[in-house]
């Protein structure tokens, strides 16, 4: 695979948002590897004025919430027009809530319709952890010149229900989102940074949007 990406796509501003979450590094640089520069920030201005947003996320949704409500991100990240891309916990952030506290629902950012539930997998282990495939629509943008059931790696207990924004599914025990749409706004489950060459692809696909 060709991992350059052509000069004017190398001259977009491309942000990812500082969420506070631990994976933000492992992104950053694999998106370096395709040839683009890359700038990590938590400032309003900064993140409105990107040509393509990552929002990145490991963890737990309360605290992720709780650590974008104190920056005072949410209304930024809720009226951005251009395209987004929100990674694992960053997916999830992006529906309308999460059952992940043992107490209480997390209201999430509500960019999709949505909630994450944990997984019911029966005998299997969680977290689901590994690689697994991934089937996609046929006409999806972001796995373009991908082949049918990719592996990507996944690390998650919970996930986000088939539904009609579902971009890309995978089964582990049960069938969920691998990946959702609405709009400007795109979401993947697993981790495209620590996916080889599929992630990698996957990651220019959405630069080239």
């Amino acid at each position: 695979m060709n991992d350059i990406i052509d000069l004017a796509k190398k001259q977009q501003k491309i942000v990812i948002v500082n969420t506070g979450c631990a994976n933000i590094s492992s992104v950053k640089f694999a998106v370096e590897r395709l040839g683009v520069q890359v700038n990590v920030s938590d400032d309003v201005n900064v993140i409105q004025k990107a040509d393509k947003v990552f929002l990145p996320g490991v963890g737990s949704a309360n605290a992720a919430m709780a650590s974008i409500q104190q920056k005072q991100l949410v209304t930024s990240i809720q009226g951005l027009t251009q395209p987004v891309l929100g990674i694992c916990l960053g997916m999830q952030l992006m529906v309308e809530s999460s059952e992940e506290s043992l107490t209480d629902s997390t209201p999430c950012l509500n960019l999709i319709l949505g909630q994450v539930k944990r997984m019911q997998v029966g005998d299997l282990r969680l977290p689901h952890m590994g690689w697994n495939t991934v089937t996609a629509s046929s006409d999806a943008p972001l796995f373009k010149g991908l082949d049918a059931n990719s592996y990507f790696y996944f690390v998650h207990s919970f996930a986000v229900g088939v539904s009609d924004f579902t971009l890309a599914k995978c089964h582990y025990g049960m069938d969920f989102s691998a990946a959702i749409h609405k709009d400007n706004f795109f979401g993947v489950q697993f981790h495209p940074e620590r996916s080889s060459d599929a992630g990698a692809q996957l990651l220019k696909n959405f630069i080239q949007l």
